[in-house]
Formats: structure tokens, C-alpha cells, sequence
């Protein structure tokens, strides 16, 4: 048997580098005449597949050969093929480690940034191809593999893991195929997450105080979020009315969604005790006209923080009214605020939050989506002044057709028409990010799509710069900053609104849009104003109850 023009008469995985061999067999027990077969060599073993011819090594180890070609039988195609399917086979491999690692130890994998947890075996090999653009370079399943090996053995605390930045320094120090040198890197990255399943001494409850589109995304995004060692757990859902049928309608938007697609689990309803069960979730469903009425410990919810997401609770004194009744801690706004209420964009002025905050607004989606890319521009720049538009999916506050409206414009029929109406987003900027007062103007323009948005932000500046200049400090603020997690940066040519349903950043910049003449430029920023919100929403609410989770590698 010969192994790229080494002969021998074994096969010795010990002392392979990392990667797929194509071997050459001749005259072997196995089979007569000559032959390639495809192998992969990982951790210093074949991987294992179905219907597999074994050669044995001399160290004792079994290979498992799943493909087999005759020499005139091997192209290009095969390979593809066959480079594939060993991707497929190790991404089954790491589903369950993935899951393991979270539901026991509260860690969250990820690749480049995209979340493992939950994922399909294409998810996992979708999210490796964001190397090329993250550190330039492939990095393939079997090296985030053998990282994601590693940390099983390590068993560390709660912590966030991008196995795809792990396994690229591995490659960088030239350790990713040695076993020892690898655990250390890793161990060495982990030195300083705390050996604990969960950051908090004990779980916290929530209550959503209505269940709309923002409600319904947080809820899922809670419900799929939910372990043992999870410390943020939904208790209740706070809605008017309570006619028949209300509870099994209410559960049934839960469980379907036009846009975001079915919900990802099992929901049943408890109508004894007005209750969903999600994914083994006991949400109590509280009916109730006004905050008033509630008394949230006779539920057993005690030191709970109220989400807010009517819309009709906007300044401080309506919204004190949740922290009346019994069980109510804090509150939280999923909308604009007046007055002096924090209005805080995640990524950007959460530091401003501070433990004895009782009332806190996580702004708008379309502030959002501009203030983290308003901030990286500044900071590199500098903003003289400028003007976004924002074309806004429709929403709920328009009109399916012509009907009274108290606003201008937005008694139109909201599927049939583009509406221009106004926006308060690019003055509330200044909240997150006081350095911008005064500099910004803003319109909007409702068009009719169910959902994603964008905003074209014409900006001058003070430092002249040249379209490639900044699509790179975007790309590398997106990439490798704290922002990574506010900020998705796209390259393609074809992209438009519906490819972004579902992004988790509450930011998509454009960069093939991007227009720059010196000192002034046109940006483009894409968001799902749904579901891109509701994941900056779900972090102001992880920060005020405590729940801060580290990232390795460290930003």
C-alpha cells in the first residue's frame, strides 16, 4: 500500500497531518488490482461512516475507507462529492457536542460568529465558509473539529466559543494537528472563564407584558435558549382579553409565523391552567387590562424583570405603573422612550446601565441598526453632519386597506403603497451616542414588504477617505471588534431584503453599495427590524439582570 508515492505496508494515522488522503492500494487483502480510496485522517483516527471497507494500521487502529474508486474513476466531481460528504459526516459528529456543552455546561459554540447551538449539519458547514472573510484563509470541519474536541475534554464553565477564531490561531501557531500543543492553546484561552454552568447564583424571571411580533420573537428566542443551567427563564405572558379560544390562538402565532417560519419544538396548551408549554417551558398567560391588576408572586414569579413590548408604555410614569404589582424588579421598553429613560443600543452605551436601573428602553430597530455603524464611522472619520432615510417594512400600525388613521399618510393601504412618514430614529441616535446631537436629520419611507428594512445614510466627513478604505474598516470593525456582534458586513452582488430575514445582527452593511467622493459618503445598512431587534433586546435583558457571558477569544 502506498501513501502519495510512500510505500509501505501499513497506515500509521499517528504521524498523518490532519487532512483528507487520497491512498493508493495495490495488491492489498482488501481488494485486487489498484485502487484510490479517500481517507480522513482526524485526531489520529479514521473517521467513522457507514458501509465502510476496514484497513487496519500497525498501531492497532481500525480505518474506515466509506468510499471506494477505481484510479479512472477519480475526478474532479468525485472529489467535490467526496470532500463534502466527509464535511457532512463531521458536522453529524459535532451536533450532539454542541448540544452537550450548552445544556450541561452553558457553553455557547460558535463559528465566526454564527451560533452552533440548534444548527443543522448545513448550518455548521454554511458557517465556515465566512472564513475567507473573517481571517482570510480557509478554515475547514475537521480543524473546528479537533478545537471543538479539545474544549469537550477541557468541560469549561459558561462562556461564549468561536471554535472557527480558536482553530485559526491553532493554525497560526501551527499546533491545530498536534493533540497536546492544541489542548494548551485552548486551555490557555479559557484560563480565565470561571469552572461554573451558569454566571448566575440563581435563575431570573421574566415576563413579557404583551405578545406581538416582538413579543412572539423574544419568547422563541427565550424557549430556545431554555437548559437546566440557563439562568433567564420566561414565566409569564402578560395579554388582554381572555375569550374563548384566545389561549389556543395565542399558542398557534407562537407555533406559526408567515415570515420567521415554524416555531422550532413542541408547543401544547394547558387550558386548566392558562398556560403554553414550549420545549418543556410552563408559560403562566395572564390576562389583565392594566399593570395593576396583577399580583405576578401569586405565579410563583418573584424578582422578575418586565419586558414591555405594547408600545402604549413609553415614559417613566406609565411605565413605573409595572413596577406596582407584587414579584416586579425591573422593567424593560422594546420601544422608543421619552424623557430621561435610558435608551440603550447594545454594543454601543450599554455600559451605561447600571444594577440599580429600574427602568431602562432598548430604543428602536432602526436606531439600532444605524448607531453601531454611525459610531465606527465617527470614531475612524468623523461626522460633520448628514441625513438617513429609512425604508421601513410595513407594520402593524398601518392599515391592510384605506382606513382612518390618526397620522398622516398612514391610513393608505400599507400593501399597496410606499408611505412617506417621519422617524424619530436619527434623533435618538444622540442617546446612544451623544457625540452625534445636533447632526443628523431623518425621514422614512414605508414600503410594502412584510419585513427587513433599510437605511441609506448620506454622511460628510471630515477626514477624506476613498471606497476601499472604508469598506475595510467596516469590514474589519464587523469582523474583529466588540461590535461583531451589532454589525454583519455583506459582499455579494445579488443580496436583497428577504436573504436577510432571520439575521441576528441588528445591522447588515452593504459594502458593494457603499459610495464615497472624499470627504462625503452614501451608506447602505440593511436590518431585520423583527428578528435583528429582538437579538439586541434580548442582550439588554441578559445585561440588567446580570448575565454577562465572556467571549473566547477575547475581543
Amino acid at each position: 500500500m502506498s501513501i502519495e508515492g510512500v510505500g509501505s505496508d501499513y497506515i500509521d494515522a499517528k504521524h498523518m497531518e490532519q487532512r483528507s488522503y487520497a491512498i493508493y492500494v495495490a495488491n492489498s487483502q482488501l481488494l485486487s488490482g489498484y485502487h484510490t480510496l479517500m481517507v480522513t485522517i482526524f485526531n489520529g483516527q479514521c473517521l467513522q461512516h457507514k458501509d465502510q471497507y476496514p484497513i487496519q494500521s500497525h498501531n492497532g487502529d481500525f480505518f474506515y475507507l466509506s468510499t471506494l474508486f477505481k484510479e479512472s474513476d477519480v475526478t474532479t466531481t468525485n472529489s467535490h462529492l467526496q470532500n463534502y460528504a466527509e464535511e457532512q459526516g463531521l458536522a453529524e459528529r459535532m451536533i450532539p457536542a454542541v448540544g452537550a456543552l450548552y445544556r450541561d455546561r452553558g457553553v455557547i459554540i460558535t463559528v465566526f460568529g454564527r451560533k452552533l447551538m440548534n444548527g443543522s449539519t448545513i448550518d455548521i458547514i454554511k458557517a465556515h465558509q465566512q472564513a475567507q472573510q473573517v481571517v482570510g484563509q480557509v478554515v475547514s470541519v475537521v480543524e473546528t473539529s479537533a478545537v471543538l474536541d479539545t474544549v469537550a475534554m477541557i468541560n469549561p464553565g459558561s462562556c461564549r466559543i468561536d471554535i472557527g477564531k480558536l482553530a485559526y490561531q491553532a493554525k497560526q501557531a501551527g499546533v491545530i494537528a498536534d493533540t497536546q500543543a492544541l489542548q494548551a492553546l485552548v486551555s490557555d484561552a479559557l484560563g480565565d472563564i470561571p469552572n461554573t454552568p451558569s454566571v448566575l447564583d440563581e435563575p431570573r424571571d421574566l415576563v413579557l407584558y404583551g405578545f406581538g411580533r416582538i413579543g412572539r420573537i423574544l419568547a422563541r428566542l427565550l424557549i430556545e435558549r431554555t437548559t437546566s443551567n440557563n439562568p433567564l427563564r420566561l414565566r409569564a405572558i402578560v395579554v388582554r382579553g381572555g375569550r374563548d379560544g384566545d389561549l389556543r390562538k395565542r399558542a398557534s402565532l407562537l407555533r406559526r409565523d408567515s415570515i420567521h417560519g415554524p416555531f422550532n419544538g413542541h408547543i401544547s396548551v394547558d387550558e386548566a391552567q392558562s398556560a403554553i408549554i414550549a420545549n418543556g417551558n410552563f408559560i403562566k398567560i395572564i390576562y389583565a387590562n392594566q399593570p395593576e391588576d396583577i399580583d405576578y408572586t401569586t405565579y410563583g414569579i418573584t424578582n422578575a424583570l418586565i419586558v414591555d413590548n405594547t408600545g402604549v408604555f413609553k415614559d417613566e410614569t406609565s411605565l413605573k405603573r409595572h413596577l406596582v404589582p407584587n414579584g416586579a424588579a425591573k422593567v424593560l421598553l422594546t420601544a422608543p422612550a421619552g424623557g430621561d429613560i435610558k435608551n440603550i443600543v447594545y454594543g454601543v452605551n450599554d455600559d451605561m446601565i447600571d444594577d440599580k436601573d429600574t427602568i431602562v428602553c432598548a430604543a428602536s430597530c432602526t436606531t439600532n441598526a444605524i448607531t453601531p455603524v454611525l459610531k465606527i464611522i465617527n470614531d475612524q472619520f468623523g461626522v460633520v453632519n448628514g441625513h438617513v432615510e429609512t425604508v421601513h417594512s410595513y407594520t402593524n400600525d398601518q392599515n391592510l386597506i384605506d382606513n382612518y388613521h390618526s397620522a398622516d399618510r398612514r391610513g393608505r393601504s400599507a400593501p399597496l403603497n410606499m408611505v412617506l412618514t417621519s422617524t424619530g430614529a436619527a434623533k435618538a441616535v444622540a442617546k446612544a451616542l451623544p457625540e452625534m446631537a445636533g447632526k443628523l436629520t431623518g425621514n422614512a419611507i414605508r414600503v410594502p414588504t412584510p419585513n427587513v428594512s433599510m437605511a441609506v445614510c448620506n454622511l460628510n466627513l471630515e477626514k477624506s477617505t476613498t471606497r476601499d478604505e472604508l469598506n475595510n474598516f467596516v469590514r474589519d470593525m464587523a469582523f474583529n471588534s466588540p461590535l461583531h456582534q451589532q454589525i454583519n458586513y455583506s459582499y455579494s452582488t445579488e443580496v436583497v431584503s428577504s436573504d436577510f430575514v432571520g439575521t441576528p445582527e441588528p445591522a447588515i452593511f452593504d459594502s458593494v453599495a457603499t459610495i464615497v467622493d472624499a470627504h462625503r459618503c452614501v451608506l447602505y445598512v440593511w436590518y431585520d427590524n423583527e428578528y435583528g431587534y429582538s437579538t439586541q433586546v434580548l442582550r439588554v435583558m441578559q445585561h440588567m439582570v446580570g448575565l454577562h457571558i465572556a467571549n473566547v477569544p477575547a475581543n
